[in-house]
């Protein structure tokens, strides 16, 4: 039962309690620039989740064998040859939305969110709870890029991935499909998800708890709590 906890815990972190967007603050660059509407959010989700999951489940099989020296050049190498893999095949097939993530899809290689799990997660455990932990962190980050781009498009376009919604009765602001708007709902729904991970999770932040949590070193609020 412990174990099976466990295991569910690692899947769940990354949905509220480690967010990796809206709790860890992790990748805003994408998650900035292609939230004006829900589909941009939805596929680098799904990409992120490609390669997070694979990263990890590679970097957690070699973590034995890769010297600790050159762990950041390995892990990098790995996570952008999957990236790689990813970009041929949207260009080969999907080259609407090989044009739409543009520079920001070559950049995943280098995605906080992704080199952060495989340094702190994936490089010290197991396979399947990395793999785990890969698919729960990059629900998460797809979650939180679906909602905030569902949000600027229904209020700056009056759509929802690309449906129209709102234009009988409301005129659309484009400010919220500008940069203010996206740093505006970004904050808000930050805000809220502090909220409720506060009210839902009111242990964390013990002691304990910081000093074992697996984003302890990318958390200045663990590193504050836990004495790391």
């Amino acid at each position: 039962m412990a174990k099976k906890n466990k295991t569910l815990e690692t899947f769940t972190n990354g949905l509220i309690k480690e967010n990796p967007v809206l709790r860890l603050v992790l990748g805003t660059c994408s998650t900035l620039a292609l939230t004006t509407v829900a589909i941009n959010g939805l596929t680098m989700g799904a990409i992120v989740i490609f390669v997070l999951v694979c990263s990890n489940a590679v970097i957690s099989i070699l973590r034995k064998l890769i010297p600790n020296q050159v762990r950041i050049p390995a892990y990098i190498t790995i996570i952008a040859g999957f990236v790689t893999i990813t970009e041929l095949l949207l260009k080969a097939y999907l080259p609407a939305l090989h044009e739409v993530m543009g520079i920001y899809l070559p950049l995943v290689a280098v995605n906080c969110i992704i080199l952060g799990r495989a340094e702190s997660f994936a490089g010290k455990n197991p396979v399947i709870p990395s793999i785990l932990d890969g698919f729960g962190m990059g629900i998460g980050f797809t979650a939180a890029l679906i909602l905030m781009g569902m949000i600027r498009e229904l209020i700056g376009n009056g759509t929802i991935f690309g449906l129209t919604i709102t234009a009988n009765f409301m005129e659309p602001m484009i400010i919220f499909i500008l940069p203010p708007g996206g740093f505006f709902v970004f904050g808000i729904l930050i805000a809220l998800s502090n909220k409720i991970s506060n009210k839902k999770f009111s242990g964390v932040g013990t002691l304990d708890t910081c000093r074992n949590c697996s984003s302890a070193e990318f958390c200045d609020y663990c590193k504050m709590k836990g004495g790391i």
